[in-house]
């Protein structure tokens, strides 16, 4: 059996130890490098070109995301980035994302010996998934642009459209293109789930908030729903609609997870069945396994003014939008790049 070559990047003789026993014990990967740093890391994988590498953020002489960088444009290959769970390592870590990495896994806390189990340092389950993602075929490595200091329209409680959003691996790059190319007055609201941990959503929504238009938060409890705002489901957080003296408004809860999600793709569309009176757009996007797929099928037989999934030629993981394609009820496959202007046509 072919197996996945792996190349490991990271400063710390920890993490590098930590991470080559874990990928080690398992027969579909082999480890062809380990490189301390990023420039290391870079010349390795145009000379060696791997199947997958593993990239830690801060490093000496070159860092991950510069390193990150030049590979997508040089070489592009699957990168799982090491997140630590700070502010710091939040923030970059959104940034390496909208730079082209597939996923990330959270950095354990330096233990004094190696009695990590793989279930809670799930390494092989992120690799598994990113080997097969969809790099080749990426829109251009994204580019900062513009000093992120946007005024942003006011926005209305009154609208008659509502775009709705599910994503999970490869979404930040993926809003990020849509986000930035909606106007500023979009005369509707975006309702987001992008499977993500606490923490890393405020983060997604501030990124996306300075690279957009748009004003982009992370959704409240009780807060009341405006045109021209994309409203992102907080971490473990289920994000619902409800209406309350004739507003829309934001609903979180803790109810159990759905299809081992929380926040769940299927219980945002579920909850917006009840409002007939809006013309409801629903977007599935990027990203493993099949959630929103019955959560549109529920919304199709309720009533929906639109459906669109993104396509296989540009879903890093075509999982999500597979499913719901599969119920032969999708009114529009879409590459990334043509997804924002058909919700401008269909709103607009």
């Amino acid at each position: 059996m072919t197996k996945y070559r792996v190349i490991v990047v990271d400063d710390s003789s920890f993490m590098r130890n930590l991470i080559t026993n874990i990928i080690s014990e398992n027969d579909e990967f082999e480890i062809i490098y380990i490189a301390k740093n990023g420039k290391e890391a870079v010349d390795k994988v145009i000379e060696l070109k791997p199947d997958i590498v593993t990239m830690d953020i801060e490093m000496p002489i070159m860092d991950g995301l510069e390193a990150l960088q030049l590979i997508m444009e040089k070489q592009p290959t699957p990168v799982l980035m090491l997140s630590n769970f700070t502010d710091f390592g939040t923030i970059e870590t959104i940034k390496a994302l909208q730079y082209g990495a597939v996923d990330f896994i959270k950095k354990p806390s330096i233990p004094d010996s190696f009695t990590l189990q793989i279930s809670e340092f799930p390494f092989i389950e992120k690799l598994k998934s990113a080997v097969k993602s969809n790099v080749k075929k990426q829109i251009p490595v994204f580019k900062e642009s513009g000093s992120g200091v946007q005024l942003k329209s006011k926005g209305s409680d009154k609208f008659l459209h509502l775009v709705a959003i599910g994503t999970s691996t490869g979404g930040p790059r993926a809003l990020q293109q849509i986000l930035s190319a909606l106007p500023g007055t979009f005369s509707a609201p975006l309702l987001i789930v992008q499977h993500m941990p606490p923490k890393f959503t405020k983060s997604l929504a501030e990124r996306l908030n300075m690279l957009s238009s748009m004003k982009v938060v992370e959704a409240e409890h009780g807060q009341v729903i405006e045109t021209s705002t994309a409203y992102l489901a907080p971490g473990d957080w289920h994000m619902s609609v409800e209406k309350d003296l004739g507003k829309y408004k934001i609903n979180l809860s803790k109810d159990k997870l759905q299809a081992g999600h929380r926040p769940s793709v299927d219980y945002l569309f579920e909850s917006l069945a009840p409002f007939k009176e809006l013309e409801k757009h629903i977007v599935i996007m990027t990203g493993m396994g099949s959630d929103g797929a019955q959560g549109m099928k529920q919304l199709i037989q309720s009533g929906v003014s639109s459906t669109i999934a993104e396509s296989e030629e540009s879903s890093i993981i075509f999982g999500m939008p597979r499913a719901a394609i599969e119920l032969n009820e999708v009114r529009y496959i879409l590459t990334l790049d043509k997804i924002a202007s058909k919700l401008i046509e269909v709103v607009q």
